[in-house]
């Protein structure tokens, strides 16, 4: 199975993506997670330009599109792997959500794996920005705004759990572990 958590910065997606693949693995799954952008040599990149005072401007951000994409191309054999369940901070959702134009960037990921299961961590901007460092261009409210209303409309289109990252870490984790659990058969309130 292939879970990927999406959500604004500050959504909370790597304590949940630690607190699932912990309890999964106590389920007896193996389990594996990714970060995007990777830590290869073109993730690196794409954290630099990140942090650049001009990251939002329109050349850059098809620059990023396309790093972005070739950055996932390199993980996508390890998405081939049905031995486990592998759990993505982030995927192809997230360039459709935050860079533009939303037809070049589908043909940009075209090929892809489509997650079997969306986890979208909502979380409102303001909260977002508070809780974030600050260190992004991207992390301001007026833009997270417009990419939190993007991925509510991408979510329409995916297998796709809403879960509300305003409540408090357990209860997240609780909501995800419901969401999760029909996929695999198991109990949400329980380790088998």
């Amino acid at each position: 199975m292939y879970i990927v958590f999406e959500g604004i910065d500050g959504a909370g997606k790597s304590t949940q993506i630690k607190m699932l693949k912990e309890w999964l693995e106590a389920n007896g799954f193996r389990v594996e997670t990714l970060v995007e952008p990777t830590d290869s040599e073109i993730g690196k990149l794409i954290r630099e330009m990140l942090q650049r005072p001009d990251a939002e401007t329109d050349k850059l951000q098809k620059t990023l599109g396309l790093l972005f994409a070739a950055d996932r191309m390199l993980i996508m054999d390890k998405l081939e792997d049905e031995s486990k369940i592998i759990i993505s901070d982030r995927s192809f959702i997230s360039s459709l959500a935050y860079q533009e134009p939303a037809e070049w960037i589908e043909e940009l990921n075209k090929y892809a794996k489509k997650p079997d299961l969306l986890l979208l961590l909502d979380l409102d901007s303001k909260t977002s920005v508070a809780r974030t460092d600050g260190k992004d261009t991207f992390e301001n409210e007026e833009y997270l705004t417009k990419v939190r209303e993007n991925y509510l409309k991408l979510a329409e289109n995916y297998t796709c759990e809403i879960i509300d990252a305003s409540n408090g870490i357990n209860k997240m984790s609780s909501d995800i572990k419901k969401a999760v659990a029909p996929y695999l058969g198991i109990c949400p309130d329980c380790v088998l």
